[in-house]
């Protein structure tokens, strides 16, 4: 009999490896020849998640022993304490009937959105370095990846400017993500008020990626809730505020005419989250110390990096929040080489930039204007691109236990050069 016709789908052949799936490779591999890696690479904190919540969860199986099917939307006493956690910790007022919805954790959420907006041919705004299911979401539902760059010289904040008219004018959705993964950057008001003035003068959803929020160190983090609801829908989740990673719960939040069209998304795609596990997310909700705890540790270790990463001369970019640190490589080498030369020597795990970037092409008719007096237009306009904004970083994830972090700090000082 012929299996030949069992092969992937062409939407799938598409896609590139998912990055944090070939990180998790590399960690199999070294633990197959005997080396325990510490493993910066994969953004899953190592910490369980605190007792508290877990003693709600168990308390909830039994609660909900006979209840069936969850609501597809979350229940209602979920919703009404993710309004609440809103109002306290963003001053945002949320109704948790219309403006709520439960997710399935944050990339469940974020992959899902687009089909509920994109045709096939509408273009999405997304940040290149970015979460890869902004892509893949996009993908799935017919429409067009369109990546604008994080740069260092940009202070990395997307350049609306620099995007085409001809783009705009077949944009559905603009992706936001702030605080920012990989680099760490947290947005201001004022970037906030800009975003939502370019979005609504070419009628663009804004979709903002809130999940590390109550990662921080200094300040706290806004949501683009504070400035304005009209149009804009925010992504939140457990996962990583209170170590939840593994129990899949988040919510989506803001413009009810946005909420409404992705609960029909919702409703025909899943059955909604667990409700014990729902049960353990309220109690996380309703407990800031756990928060306030964890981030001490992420400051001491985020310190205890850079000052690593400092003593053998590079160049260091502090972050204001998440738990990453997006580290530039020396000028001899890319993301890549350097990454190996870290798990070579020091058996360090990190990811290359540029497995969580995309390749920036130049406007042709852009490059055109800037490069009128050129003799040689045709040539360059034809092969004109910024090269990958991961190319020259790496991605550390501050996930390591302490003792981790302060062993892979003396294998970098003493093993890497």
């Amino acid at each position: 009999m012929n299996f030949n016709f069992l092969h992937p789908s062409n939407r799938l052949q598409k896609l590139s490896p998912y990055a944090f799936a070939e990180v998790d490779k590399l960690v199999t591999d070294l633990k197959k020849k005997g080396i325990e890696p510490i493993d910066f690479g994969v953004g899953d904190p190592f910490d369980p998640t605190p007792e508290f919540i877990l003693d709600a969860i168990k308390k909830g199986l039994e609660k909900h022993k006979n209840a069936g099917y969850p609501n597809y939307i979350g229940m209602k006493h979920y919703r009404e304490k993710i309004s609440e956690w809103m109002n306290n910790r963003f001053n945002v007022s949320l109704n948790p009937d219309t403006e709520i919805t439960s997710t399935i954790g944050g990339k469940e959420g974020i992959f899902h959105f687009p089909l509920g907006f994109v045709n096939p041919g509408d273009y999405v705004l997304m940040p290149s370095p970015g979460y890869p299911p902004y892509k893949t979401g996009t993908l799935f539902a017919s429409g067009i990846p369109y990546f604008y760059p994080l740069l260092e010289e940009n202070n990395f904040y997307p350049d609306f400017k620099k995007i085409p008219k001809t783009i705009l004018k077949k944009t559905k959705i603009l992706w936001l993500n702030y605080p920012n993964s990989p680099t760490g950057k947290m947005a201001t008001l004022d970037f906030y008020k800009h975003a939502i003035e370019f979005a609504h003068r070419h009628n663009i959803i804004i979709a903002s990626d809130e999940c590390y929020t109550e990662i921080y160190f200094d300040e706290k983090p806004h949501s683009i809730l504070e400035i304005d609801q009209k149009n804009i829908i925010v992504f939140q989740s457990l996962s990583k505020r209170s170590c939840m990673t593994g129990h899949r719960i988040g919510w989506a939040c803001g413009d009810e005419k946005i909420i409404k069209i992705f609960k029909q998304v919702k409703t025909n795609i899943d059955s909604g989250t667990p409700n014990f596990i729902q049960e353990g997310a309220i109690a996380a909700l309703s407990n800031e110390k756990h928060v306030q705890k964890m981030n001490k540790k992420y400051r001491e270790k985020r310190d205890i990096m850079l000052e690593t990463l400092s003593s053998i001369g590079l160049k260091t970019y502090r972050p204001e929040a998440t738990f990453y640190i997006w580290q530039r490589v020396p000028e001899d080498e890319t993301s890549i080489t350097f990454a190996k030369k870290l798990l070579q020597k020091c058996a360090i795990v990190v990811t290359p930039g540029e497995w969580i970037s995309e390749p920036i092409k130049i406007n042709q008719k852009t490059f055109k204007k800037h490069s009128s007096n050129d003799k040689n237009i045709k040539n360059r306009t034809k092969t004109a691109k910024i090269d990958n904004p991961g190319k020259n970083f790496i991605r550390f994830a501050l996930v390591p236990t302490f003792q981790q972090i302060q062993k892979a700090s003396k294998a970098i000082k003493s093993g890497i050069f």
